[in-house]
């Protein structure tokens, strides 16, 4: 029986200079008729691991020549440091090599220079349970997890209390046209929550700051490259605090999510997209502007940007896109308007002061402009649109209960929301940051679907 320690690539640096023991799948293999390079992944990391035909008996040598992608194995052998070696420079030459279990015609074959990601999208996401095994995907989803560790570091650190909301929940947050409804057990309607806002509204007036982080849901049949039906956000809220004071704690948030992540990935950021000159240039760009992303953010009114969107639209020349442009006060941004907006910056921007048309039956009205809302977006650039959107919310009953007329909500349903403002009412504002977003600015990402485990779409389900 081997003396030689398993150890995870993670923490192989500590062994070099000894034998050690690796166990995982084979990620990718080639080589001549003398050696074999075997790219092995164990979950932790990738190693090459180096087969010479002196190393090994002639059985061995030829077994590894026949590997398929995916085998799981088991590799022994010295470790050595090698600044030329991919991955981690470090290199394990085998001396032994076990075969736990053959793999045959893995479905994600690799077919050239871009490896997996030259499959139709489709057909890897069908593969999805498998794709994730990808280097690329591997990597996306290790940015997530940071990311979602930064999200609980900073608000724990900042004297906020996680308090879970309910995902089966009796009402609306943000209208009744995008809701997954269920029966529930008496008769009544339940459905899937859009957010955990409304939740978070009553737990900051018991604990004074408060957030909840999981999924919420939204049945929107939307198509876009942003949009998914099962997302994470995290909403933090906080009693006492106007919209100015949550658009300084948003700003500082989200400047430690992206200083965080380049702290821990920014080697493999940069290796996430390029396959080509043209994608490693882009990447390196990108990576300089997250290094940008430090306090303040441009900070612009609702009408500011309106004016600007105008000016963009006027420069056209392409009456389709300009099409696309189209404004006047009073509307939403769609994506080209996000788009073309935040191309003026090189940080995300912050807008502020929309339309109280547009925006939800809980913000609160400015007092001295009651046709605007107390609310603001995060834009991130290169077109990834809203990553942010929060606000103050109104804390006067008698506003508050206009507010659910107005809509053409069931009273009978905010009864529990109204008493917030019957016994302790105060100023109380919040955010709402979608992950799955703000992974994908992050890791320069064209499409949402990537940055969640399983992806739930208009046409996805599956697996």
């Amino acid at each position: 029986m081997s003396q030689a320690p398993w150890v995870r690539i993670a923490e192989a640096a500590a062994h070099v200079g000894t034998d050690v023991v690796l166990k995982g799948w084979l990620a990718n293999r080639r080589g001549s008729g003398k050696v074999q390079f075997l790219h092995l992944r164990d979950g932790s990391g990738f190693m090459q691991c180096v087969m010479g035909v002196a190393d090994v008996d002639e059985a061995t040598f030829e077994r590894a020549k026949h590997l398929g992608a995916e085998a799981a194995v088991i590799v022994e052998g010295p470790l050595k440091a090698d600044e030329r070696a991919p991955y981690c420079k470090m290199e394990l030459t085998v001396k032994k090599l076990t075969v736990v279990s053959e793999s045959h015609e893995y479905p994600i074959q690799k077919k050239g220079k871009g490896g997996g990601d030259e499959h139709d999208p489709g057909f890897l996401m069908d593969h999805r349970h498998l794709w994730m095994r990808d280097r690329r995907q591997w990597l996306i989803l290790r940015v997530r997890a940071t990311i979602i560790k930064a999200i609980r570091d900073y608000l724990d650190d900042h004297g906020f209390l996680l308090v879970d909301s309910p995902i089966f929940t009796g009402n609306a947050c943000e209208g009744t046209t995008t809701l997954f409804s269920t029966d529930w057990f008496d008769g009544s309607k339940a459905y899937l929550s859009q957010s955990g806002q409304l939740y978070q509204e009553a737990t900051a007036l018991a604990f004074g700051k408060s957030y909840c982080f999981g999924p919420t849901f939204r049945a929107e049949k939307s198509k876009t490259r942003r949009h998914l039906n099962e997302f994470w956000m995290v909403e933090p809220e906080a009693a006492f605090m106007d919209v100015y004071q949550d658009m300084d704690l948003a700003e500082d948030f989200l400047c430690y999510l992206v200083q965080t992540s380049l702290k821990k990935h920014k080697a493999e950021l940069l290796e996430i997209l390029p396959t080509n000159a043209e994608e490693k240039a882009w990447m390196e760009q990108h990576v300089a502007l997250l290094e940008g992303v430090q306090k303040p953010f441009p900070r612009i009114s609702y009408d500011e940007a309106v004016k600007q969107i105008e000016a963009i639209r006027a420069e056209q020349k392409d009456e389709e896109h300009k099409k696309l442009l189209d404004i006047h006060w009073g509307m939403d941004f769609g994506s080209p308007h996000e788009t073309e907006l935040t191309k003026r910056y090189d940080k995300p921007i912050m807008v502020h002061g929309f339309p109280a048309a547009v925006k939800a039956f809980y913000m609160k009205k400015d007092p001295n402009r009651p046709e605007v809302a107390l609310g603001f977006d995060v834009l991130a650039p290169e077109g990834y649109g809203e990553i942010v959107g929060g606000g103050q919310r109104e804390d006067n009953l008698e506003l508050l209960n206009k507010e659910i007329a107005r809509h053409e909500l069931n009273p009978e349903s905010f009864l529990w929301y109204l008493d917030l403002r019957k016994w302790g009412s105060c100023p109380h504002a919040g955010f709402g940051l979608g992950v799955e977003r703000t992974v994908a600015w992050i890791c320069g990402l064209h499409h949402v679907r990537e940055t969640i485990p399983f992806a739930r779409t208009l046409e996805r389900l599956w697996p």
